[in-house]
C-alpha cells in the first residue's frame, strides 16, 4: 500500500469539523433536557426524606404528649439553631435562650438529624439569625430545619383542648426556628380576602426578613422573583400526617389552623 492509499484511508476514517461540530449539538441539547428532569428528580428525593424527617418528628412528639398529660410544652424563649453548648457535645438546657425547640423532644430521638430537611442548605438566605462565631453556620441548619407553630394559643396547650389534632399545625417549613404564626410570619392572613401573609418576609412589605422568604416555599422551585418561587411548604399536623401547602398569600390557609380552635360555623 503506498502512502496516497493510506492516506486516503485514514481520511476515510475521521470524522470531519462538521459531524463533530453536530455530534457537539446533539450532546448539548439532550443535556439541556435531561438536567431539569435530573434536577427535579433529585428535588423530589430530598422532599420525601423531609417528609419522612416530619412524620418521625410527629412520633416523638406523641410520646412526649404521652409522658406529659398530653401537654404542649410552652417553649419559653428557644428560638435559634443551636441543639448544643459551645463544646459541641452537651445539649443545652430546654427553654435556653438560643435553643433550638427540638430539644423538648430530644429524649424521644435517636438523632437530633430528623430535624433537618435537605432542601435547606443555603447560607445567609437560610439563616435569619448572625452565627459569626462558627466556621460553617449551614451546618446549624442542617437538624434545624422546621418552624414550631408558637401561636399564643398552642403555647402550653392541652391537646385535650384542640378541635381537631389533624387541623393543627405543630410544624411547617420555614426559615425561622419558632414564628410567632400571626400574619407577619405564618401562612395564614388573619382570614381576611385579599390580605397578605408572611409580611415579615416579603420585600413588598417592608419586610426585614425578606431574603429568607424562599426557604420557606422551599420544595419544587421554578421562578426566580423575591415572593414567588413556584414552590410549596411541607407541614406536620398535630395528628401526625404531612402534607404540602402550595405557595399562598394566605386566602387559603385558615387562622385556626395555627390556633386549634373550632369554626367560627360550630360556635
Amino acid at each position: 500500500m503506498n502512502y496516497r492509499e493510506k492516506r486516503i484511508r485514514h481520511k476515510a476514517r475521521a470524522f470531519t469539523l462538521i459531524e463533530l461540530l453536530v455530534v457537539i449539538a446533539i450532546i448539548a441539547v439532550l443535556l439541556a433536557i435531561l438536567l431539569p428532569a435530573m434536577r427535579k428528580i433529585k428535588e423530589t428525593g430530598r422532599e420525601a426524606v423531609c417528609k419522612s424527617n416530619l412524620r418521625n418528628i410527629g412520633l416523638a412528639v406523641h410520646l412526649y404528649l404521652d409522658d406529659y398529660n398530653r401537654t404542649l410544652p410552652h417553649t419559653g424563649s428557644s428560638n435559634e439553631f443551636l441543639w448544643f453548648e459551645s463544646d459541641g457535645v452537651t445539649y443545652r438546657k430546654v427553654g435556653s435562650s438560643d435553643t433550638y425547640w427540638g430539644i423538648w423532644y430530644k429524649d424521644y430521638l435517636k438523632e437530633t438529624k430528623i430535624f433537618g430537611c435537605p432542601s435547606l442548605q443555603r447560607v445567609p438566605e437560610g439563616l435569619i439569625y448572625s452565627y459569626g462565631d462558627f466556621p460553617d453556620p449551614s451546618k446549624l441548619i442542617q437538624h434545624a430545619a422546621f418552624g414550631l407553630n408558637h401561636h399564643p394559643r398552642t403555647r402550653g396547650r392541652n391537646t385535650n383542648d384542640v378541635y381537631r389534632l389533624d387541623e393543627l399545625i405543630f410544624c411547617t417549613d420555614h426559615s425561622e426556628p419558632r414564628p410567632g404564626c400571626g400574619t407577619g410570619d405564618g401562612f395564614h392572613n388573619d382570614d381576611v380576602p385579599g390580605a397578605m401573609n408572611l409580611i415579615d418576609y416579603r420585600k413588598s412589605q417592608g419586610g426585614s426578613r425578606w431574603f429568607s422568604y424562599r426557604q420557606i416555599f422551599r420544595h419544587n422551585i421554578r421562578r426566580v422573583e423575591d415572593e414567588r418561587t413556584g414552590g410549596r411548604a411541607n407541614v406536620l399536623w398535630l395528628d401526625g400526617h404531612v402534607s404540602s401547602i402550595e405557595e399562598t398569600t394566605g386566602d387559603d390557609v385558615e387562622k385556626r389552623w395555627y390556633t386549634g380552635d373550632k369554626p367560627l360555623h360550630l360556635f
